[in-house]
């Protein structure tokens, strides 16, 4: 074959190879549209079957308006890179729901129409730098009865529960009316008569929050049944309560209800014990939810509380002196809270007020999740040291840490066993058929306190008159409103959890840094302690000098000093040598893994093909 022909011949191969690649880019994007395959290590481009069976099952389109600031955001690299993934996420939504999300991505310009209806919707720009320049990054969506529902802005801290957030929107638009929440208390959340005063004690300002962004029901203590059509039931220190209506609350969870429910072995507010009040020595305070719990899988002794000494809350002291620790109050902060639980995430601290804890008991087909937890310098305090006139001082005697950490408030989920699983107790006659056990999934969230739901552990007034308001101080009531959105969600909103980070840190940097801490701190508390050596003899050496009022230093003196002096030096110059060990370990790390990315890869690929190549020229020349 001529030179020439052989010529033809490849550029006319190269040619049907080219037609054919574009061939099958086209047969791909329109037969493989939306195909995807999720290889990361978390599944993190992966959708959650709940959010799945949610888009996949509207009924009404939803428009989605993402606003995010290019131009404003050229300054803040990982915020534009988070920008990426939220509207990758909007994109999947879209394309799995039908055509029944539409998503508008805009660009606001300053003082454009886009930046009014951003602030119209609600959104809220977050200035960046100091030239004045603020950056939209939120999401406003609505359907087609005028109903609206805004992310503010997408916080990078709260990247894993990104899918829940906007899934809640969604699902939030798709169901028009406002959720139905059923109120069981024998506290006095909804106001009370204040006998020192003469007049009326407003509200719990958690029972006026409910009351604003749910359609609440309340349920007498008296009452024989759980009302029908309720999406979730809040129950706080069930005392007292007929058979009957332990059995509906049974039936109720059995059903697939959702419960928040809120337990104690001391409920300061407790006025029912005796007509002389809650506060009167030797009152039985507790409240428990027998047998449910025990079919639960929850174990909890209402007579037993905790102390913890290093959470332990600051009160005022009865003699006028400096505030003291409390064992029986404590302050738990973000690492003491479920961290990927959406229930738990992102709040600031929670406190309670004589609280007792929870144990999980195996129950098949149950889950116990903790979301509070104490720290490891508590233990438990038997209820009656409390009734007693108990004072700070008092509970610190005899106080041993036993160095375990103790539940305060779990999720229970699962299918869930009826504490009755004969029928109904004696005497009650259900309204509907028996239920042994649940058929769909429930929810339950317990709390072994009812005190964090009051006034004084998490907000104060401020203002006079008519200008007088509430602020908070803790996050007892995001707490209660986070458990209560997510408890009124759909089954499949309720499953949607905390996802991985996106954000892959280098643990083994983190590894060489904290190695080196450690040293730092060892050759720092040698340094501290020869120092404290130093200035002892120092100070000895002064005592037995003859002349105390020459200002001139003794041989001795001058020979310790200088001594000192070296050794300062040399610490410090170990402390260096120290730090640069450290930076040389990195960056032969970082030159290792540049070595690898850039020429050991390629150089890989290379031998491989090599090894292609003779492996089939071998071939070709075993068949000639």
């Amino acid at each position: 074959m001529t030179p020439f022909s052989k010529r033809t011949v490849g550029i006319a191969t190269f040619l049907a190879l080219a037609a054919l690649f574009i061939g099958l880019t086209v047969l791909s994007s329109a037969t493989l549209r939306g195909a995807r395959l999720d290889l990361t290590e978390n599944r993190l481009y992966t959708l959650a079957p709940g959010t799945e069976r949610l888009v996949g099952t509207l009924k009404e389109p939803i428009n989605l308006y993402f606003y995010f600031s290019q131009a404003a955001s050229a300054a803040a690299p990982p915020l534009r890179a988070y920008a990426v993934r939220v509207r990758e996420l909007l994109e999947e939504l879209a394309a799995r729901s039908g055509g029944k999300i539409r998503l508008h991505v805009i660009d606001p310009q300053p003082y454009s129409e886009d930046d009014d209806r951003a602030t119209e919707f609600g959104l809220k720009a977050v200035p960046v730098g100091n030239g004045g320049d603020s950056i939209w990054f939120g999401l406003a969506a609505t359907n087609s009865t005028d109903g609206r529902a805004v992310i503010e802005f997408f916080q990078p801290q709260k990247e894993e529960f990104l899918e829940y957030d906007v899934a809640r929107v969604i699902h939030q638009l798709a169901e028009s009316k406002r959720k139905l929440v059923g109120l069981l208390t024998t506290l006095p959340m909804t106001g009370s008569f204040d006998p020192s005063g003469g007049g009326a004690r407003p509200p719990w300002v958690v029972e006026a929050e409910l009351a604003e962004l749910f359609d609440v029901k309340r349920i007498a203590p008296s009452a024989s049944e759980i009302p029908a059509g309720l999406d979730a039931l809040v129950i706080v220190h069930p005392k007292g309560l007929s058979p009957a209506l332990d059995y509906a609350i049974d039936q109720f969870v059995v059903g697939g209800g959702h419960v928040l429910l809120s337990v104690d072995p001391d409920a300061q507010f407790d006025s029912s014990a005796e007509a002389g009040g809650a506060g009167e020595a030797g009152s039985d305070k507790s409240s428990t939810l027998e047998p449910m719990l025990a079919a639960w899988g929850v174990g909890f002794d209402p007579h037993q509380t905790f102390g913890d000494l290093e959470h332990a809350l600051l009160v005022g002291n009865r003699n006028g002196g400096d505030p003291v620790r409390h064992l029986g109050f404590a302050g738990f902060g973000p690492e003491n809270l479920a961290k990927r639980d959406v229930i738990t995430a992102g709040l600031d601290t929670i406190n309670f007020g004589t609280p007792g804890f929870l144990v999980a008991r195996a129950v098949p087909g149950i889950r116990f999740e903790p979301l509070v937890t104490s720290g490891l310098q508590a233990a438990p305090i038997p209820v009656d040291r409390l009734r007693f006139g108990a004072t700070p001082d008092s509970l610190r005697q005899g106080f041993v840490p036993t160095g375990k950490s103790y539940v305060v408030a779990a999720r229970i989920s699962g299918l869930f066993p009826s504490a009755y699983p004969a029928g109904p107790p004696a005497g009650v006659t259900p309204a509907h058929p028996h239920l042994a056990r649940a058929t769909e999934p429930g929810n339950v969230v317990v709390v072994a306190d009812t005190d964090y739901l009051s006034d004084m552990l998490w907000v104060r007034a401020s203002g006079q008159g008519a200008q007088q308001y509430v602020e908070p101080w803790a996050s007892n009531g995001d707490f209660v409103l986070n458990a209560l959105d997510n408890l009124t969600g759909s089954a499949d909103l309720i499953g949607i959890r905390g996802r991985a980070s996106f954000s892959r840190p280098f643990t083994r940097v983190e590894k060489l840094r904290a190695r080196a801490d450690e040293r730092l701190r060892a050759t720092e508390v040698d340094l501290e302690r020869e120092l404290a050596t130093t200035e002892r003899k120092l100070a000895d050496l002064q005592t037995h000098r003859a002349d105390r009022s020459s200002l001139v230093l003794t041989p001795e003196q001058g020979h310790e000093l200088e001594r000192f002096q070296n050794e300062r030096l040399r610490i410090r110059k170990e402390l260096r040598g120290v730090r640069r060990g450290l930076d040389q370990e990195i960056e032969h790390l970082g030159t290792v893994l540049k070595v690898i990315n850039i020429a050991a890869v390629p150089v890989l690929l290379s031998l491989v093909t090599l090894i292609v190549l003779w492996a089939r020229r071998r071939r070709r020349g075993a068949r000639a």
